[in-house]
């Protein structure tokens, strides 16, 4: 992962819908500044590749650190109980030490857990125990047929919901490159510095 973050890619990560102008300020000087126009593309589509590879490398880290996780408390769990045979077979119900209190062993005991199964579905409808609901998507697909809209209009209403979507820009990476987006970048700012 790369680890040097160039301004604009800061700028980026720390906007915030309420307050935009500060990075808006530093996009016109980008595009306002006297390097190419090629380089002002790359440099603003690549700290924007930059994000999605930190995000995608944090996903990844999410994923490992989950299945670690849940194999350290099933590790753990099995600890436990190992220790708790072994001490068991040595006659030991309790260790102080120094730095911990003690290690006690908590006794072997029985739970008991509830479980529900419908062995006659059929049997419990005929006493009343059932619910109806409408199939929506029977209803939907009705509503696409003019036989089934004339059928069915009288009981649903349909309203169009307006959701407006800001205009965004969308990075289109070079598909014949193979070289890595974070050099790319370092060098173009590099470049620029110079």
């Amino acid at each position: 992962m790369k680890m040097t973050n160039y301004r604009l890619q800061t700028e980026m990560e720390h906007i915030k819908p309420e307050s935009q102008e500060w990075y808006k300020d530093y996009v016109r000087q980008v595009l306002e500044s006297n390097k190419p126009y090629h380089a002002k593309a790359d440099y603003i589509g690549l700290s924007i590749q930059e994000i999605q590879n930190k995000i995608d490398y944090l996903g990844n880290d999410i994923k490992e650190m989950t299945a670690l996780k849940k194999t350290l408390t099933a590790s753990k769990a099995t600890a436990l109980e190992a220790t708790a045979s072994v001490l068991e077979e040595y006659g030991i119900d309790r260790l102080d030490g120094t730095s911990i209190s003690s290690i006690t062993i908590t006794p072997h005991k029985t739970k008991l857990k509830e479980t529900f199964k419908i062995i006659d579905e059929e049997a419990l409808i005929k006493l009343g125990f059932y619910t109806v609901i409408v199939d929506e998507k029977s209803v939907k697909a009705e509503m696409l047929t003019v036989e089934g809209m004339d059928k069915i209009d009288a009981f649903v209403e349909v309203s169009v919901i307006s959701e407006e979507v800001p205009a965004r820009i969308k990075v289109n990476a070079r598909r014949s490159s193979s070289n890595n987006q974070a050099s790319e970048l370092l060098n173009l700012v590099d470049s620029q510095a110079a």
